[in-house]
Formats: structure tokens, C-alpha cells, sequence
């Protein structure tokens, strides 16, 4: 079970059960298949402040119903961190899951068309997409104790079938500790799209999207005994794969892809023990997608508008 609350707009809950095997082929492989998942999604309790947003944005409104996820998935992660004959280390997982084909299928059989939307299972409306994601991360050793950490991740989600929007808790966001460290979660993208109100500590609700990209270096150095510190950069995005009136700029567009991508740097001391790694990270935006009002690449309107301060449990990625 899953409790989202977003003060002073809703309250989610999802919850449900599902069936996997995990099994491992050798000391680097890892597979996980997930035969059967079913969550249910509850939209508890709403606002009327977040009424009168959705009442507009009719796709944010879709993805918060109340709705049945059966899905279905295969995940496969290598990792050579065991491998202690390796001075340099790899680690890297694809993740694939899809769902309602099975049941909108069945839906097919019957004579209803495969791509009609607003069939239900049980009285409520089911989800339906296919979702995929990579990441992958690479250790170099420099040195004793000092390392540099390198990190990519791409993901897509796509909703087809009885549904046009995927699932809120299914789609990307991006920003915060683990993420973009110059920018607080879930207030970049999708793409170019700048809330008009984003001085409403509130305006990160529909900050969503279909697509994910993000990049991230890192170099760890040892300071004082357990006390270590690192120098980032991170970037990336998220965007939509379809248009939304109400996100003007979301919608991905190749050409503008690099153009597209916050930008942010930064500094952090992480207190590193065996078994507990507690680190203070202080990021530096360099590069907000959307037109800001500022000429040339840097284009933060102010040193302190691109500052994030995030204290944080374990390494980043």
C-alpha cells in the first residue's frame, strides 16, 4: 500500500498485491518477472483548490480517477560490485511492464473495439500502457579512495488503448535529492512549460511527464577520517508524448532536445560509515529550460532561485 498526500490538494491511495520470481544466474545477474501485479487507485479525498484545477486540466483529472492497474513486468539488473578483482565497477537495470492488455483483450473478444475508451472491470475504469526504463552507472576508482561516479537513466511510458493518460504514481517527475540537486522535486519540465503561478509553493502538481532523461557525474574524495565530499553535475528533463493544451512547451520536440535540458552543479559532505552514509548536498542551477527572461545559457534570474539544500540517507545513485 501506497498513501500520497499532497497537501492541500488530494489524498491517493494505491493499493494491491502481486506474484514474482526472482532468481539469480550467477554472481552479476539478476532477473525479477512479475507474472501478476493488481493495484487499485483511490483518490480519497480532493480540495477545492485542486477542483478548480482539474476542472481545466482534464488530463491531470484522468490520471487521478479512481482506477485498476493489473499489469504485468520483467526486470533484469547486472551488477559487479561483488567482483572484487575488478577495480572499476558497472551496474545497470532494464525495467519493462505493461498493463491491461490482457483484460482489454478479453474486452476484444467480446466485440468490444480494442481502442474504445471507458471500459470498466468491476465498475471502475482500468489502466492500460506499456512503460520501460534504463539505467545505467559506471565507478571508476581514482586513486585510494576517490571515485567517479557516472549515472544515466532514460524512461517512457505510454498509455494507449482503454486510457489516453497513464496513472499519476506511474508517470516520471524529476528534481530533488536523487535527481537534479539545483532544483527541488517535481519543479522542472515537462519540457518548457513554466507554471504561471510558480511562486505557489503548491505548483508542482501537474509537473509530470511521459518521457524521462537525466544525467549525472559525480566525483567522491575523502576528507577527515568517515567525513567525505563530493562535486556533482547533473541534467535532465521530463517531457510529454502527447500535446496538452494546459502544459504549453511539454510535448517533445527533437530539435530542442539538448535545449530542453536543466542544467545544475553543486557540492556535498557525506558522513560514511559502514552500514549508514548521511550526506548534505547544496546544488547550483545553471540552466532552466523555459524562457526566464534572461539572455545567454545561464539564465537563472537570480544566484538564489537556482539553490537547492537537500539532506539526504545513502548516496544519490
Amino acid at each position: 500500500a501506497n498513501q500520497m498526500n499532497r497537501a492541500r490538494f488530494f489524498k491517493l491511495l494505491a493499493f494491491g498485491g502481486e506474484s514474482s520470481y526472482e532468481f539469480q544466474r550467477s554472481a552479476t545477474s539478476h532477473f525479477s518477472v512479475t507474472p501478476f501485479k493488481l493495484s487499485f487507485n483511490l483518490l480519497q479525498s480532493t480540495t477545492a483548490v485542486f477542483d478548480s484545477i482539474t476542472d481545466v486540466n482534464k488530463a491531470l483529472k484522468k490520471s487521478l480517477q479512481n482506477q485498476f492497474v493489473p499489469s504485468m513486468g520483467f526486470t533484469y539488473t547486472y551488477n559487479d560490485a561483488s567482483l572484487t578483482s575488478r577495480r572499476h565497477h558497472r551496474w545497470w537495470q532494464v525495467s519493462v511492464s505493461q498493463a491491461g492488455l490482457l483484460l482489454n483483450s478479453f474486452y476484444a473478444l467480446a466485440g468490444k473495439s480494442f481502442d474504445k475508451e471507458g471500459k470498466n472491470w468491476m465498475g471502475n475504469p482500468f489502466a492500460q500502457f506499456i512503460k520501460g526504463t534504463l539505467e545505467a552507472r559506471y565507478d571508476w576508482a581514482v586513486g585510494e579512495q576517490s571515485h567517479l561516479v557516472g549515472r544515466m537513466m532514460a524512461g517512457a511510458i505510454y498509455s494507449y488503448g482503454n486510457a489516453r493518460t497513464s496513472p499519476y504514481n506511474e508517470q516520471f517527475y524529476i528534481g530533488g535529492a536523487n535527481s537534479i540537486r539545483a532544483f527541488t522535486i517535481r519543479s522542472i519540465g515537462p519540457g518548457r512549460y513554466r507554471n504561471v503561478d510558480e511562486q505557489n509553493p503548491y505548483a508542482y502538481i501537474d509537473r509530470t511527464g511521459d518521457i524521462k532523461f537525466e544525467a549525472n557525474l559525480e566525483y567522491r574524495f575523502p576528507i577527515l577520517g568517515d567525513l567525505h565530499a563530493a562535486l556533482f553535475m547533473d541534467c535532465g528533463n521530463i517531457w510529454l508524448l502527447r500535446g496538452d493544451e494546459e502544459r504549453p512547451g511539454g510535448q517533445l520536440k527533437w530539435g530542442r532536445f539538448f535545449k530542453d535540458l536543466a542544467l545544475g552543479t553543486g557540492a556535498g559532505v557525506r558522513y560514511v560509515l559502514p552500514f549508514l552514509v548521511v550526506r548534505v548536498d547544496m546544488g547550483i542551477g545553471l540552466h532552466l529550460p523555459y524562457d526566464t527572461g534572461k539572455k545567454g545559457y545561464y539564465n537563472l534570474p537570480s544566484f538564489k532561485d537556482g539553490l537547492g539544500l537537500h539532506l539526504a540517507i545513502g548516496y544519490p545513485f
